[in-house]
């Protein structure tokens, strides 16, 4: 079992941010020794390294899809001008940009979710959970279950990555702050679609976006 302990020593010796350290110990079943070699073959514990430091160069980047249906226009960051320029970059701000289209992220990151939200969405699923018939000392450990299922659908970093579903965009930024070697930083973005709010046939985006890759 992954204690929320592990999660914090992990987190202390490499650095490495809270989900990353998470998937390491899952990945090594529990051992920190081979979840910290884990996290440096990957890149993630010397990206970390540089989370901190200010990136205020980068682009804004647009993405069109399926003949003008659906746009997002995204601001992506890093710390100079040069990188920014770099094919790796705008290769990086196209996928995200893809993914914010297929899946439909409401915010960047957990952080940025209003706590009125949450505590809505936790009312919700308390009463779902309730409704079910589970008994009250196991509707706790549901609500938990269920609001990281919220986060994992609802903010980008923490959805898994269309191109490769094993891996959430947060490791996808990660490898590439370690293999650019500069901070890059997902600000902002805004996601429009044709006749958002008005009754309209339903199509899978996801689909699209992924068939378009190919």
């Amino acid at each position: 079992m992954i204690t929320s302990a592990m999660i914090k020593e992990l987190r202390e010796r490499t650095g490495a941010g809270m989900l990353d350290c998470k998937n390491a110990l899952t990945e090594k079943e529990g051992d920190i020794e081979k979840a910290i070699e884990y996290l440096r073959e990957k890149g993630l514990a010397a990206a970390a390294k540089k989370a901190g430091r200010i990136a205020a160069e980068g682009l804004c980047e647009s993405y069109i899809h399926g003949g003008g249906r659906i746009g997002v226009l995204l601001e992506i960051n890093c710390e100079t001008d040069f990188v920014a320029k770099t094919d790796a970059f705008k290769a990086l701000a196209r996928d995200i940009c893809m993914q914010i289209a297929a899946s439909r992220p409401e915010y960047v990151r957990r952080e940025d979710v209003p706590e009125a939200v949450l505590e809505k969405e936790k009312e919700i699923f308390t009463a779902q959970a309730l409704n079910e018939g589970k008994p009250a000392n196991v509707v706790e450990k549901m609500i938990t279950g269920r609001v990281e299922k919220f986060y994992k659908e609802n903010c980008l970093l923490e959805q898994p990555f269309i191109k490769e579903p094993d891996k959430p965009v947060s490791r996808l930024l990660a490898e590439n702050i370690a293999a650019i070697g500069e901070n890059i930083n997902v600000r902002r973005f805004t996601r429009y679609e044709l006749g958002e709010g008005l009754e309209k046939r339903k199509d899978n985006f996801a689909e699209e976006v992924m068939a378009q890759l190919k």
